[in-house]
């Protein structure tokens, strides 16, 4: 975490000595679709859930390179299957959570861009939708760092924003008392209005 906190710090006096040119903020929002990588005895990954995000962004920088950080709240999740001899379950996981990405970006000409950096998830509540849920239910950690890189466009007023989303920490470190590994993984689609 104290690597993610150098870099902002280093990227922030760069830009300032370097007189930032640009500075925009504004609304942002999107669709995701997600999954959760499962690697444990007798548990793997199901279907993808379809997913959204909305909030905010702010972008400052110069002509060709740029940091956006963004505050999101994000709806997500994934299915967990479970297969214990002939009995197969799955489980289907829903999670609510504030995301913080810092997105250091590279301007490639005046419409394409290239992006990455860190991603803080803070948890606020997860679920099962199903009647059969795991004895006893995962216990997910309240804050898990991960990682976005992607592409970008800007048009106009608008940033439109292509990214994939992986997980640098586990969310759970069991099912149903099972040792698993369990990190959400997720492409993100999302528009972005410039306010100013």
């Amino acid at each position: 975490m104290r690597k993610i906190w150098f870099l902002v710090i280093a990227f922030l006096s760069v830009s300032a000595a370097g007189r930032a040119q640009d500075f925009s903020i504004g609304p942002k929002f999107g669709v995701s679709q997600g999954n959760i990588q499962v690697d444990g005895d007798g548990y793997e990954s199901g279907s993808e859930k379809l997913g959204y995000h909305v909030g905010a962004f702010v972008r400052m920088g110069g002509n060709s390179l740029y940091l956006q950080p963004e505050v999101l709240y994000v709806n997500t999740g994934g299915e967990i299957k479970e297969s214990q001899g002939d009995n197969e379950r799955t489980y289907e996981a829903s999670f609510n959570r504030f995301d913080v990405p810092i997105m250091l970006g590279f301007k490639l000409g005046d419409v394409f861009r290239i992006q990455g950096g860190p991603v803080a998830s803070f948890l606020l509540n997860s679920k099962f939708k199903n009647d059969i849920v795991p004895d006893p239910e995962p216990e997910y950690k309240n804050a898990t760092v991960g990682y976005q890189a992607g592409i970008g466009f800007d048009i106009a007023n608008m940033i439109i924003d292509l990214k994939y989303e992986g997980s640098l920490s586990k969310q759970s470190e069991s099912i149903a008392g099972f040792d698993t590994d369990q990190r959400q993984n997720q492409l993100i689609v999302s528009l972005g209005l410039r306010l100013f």
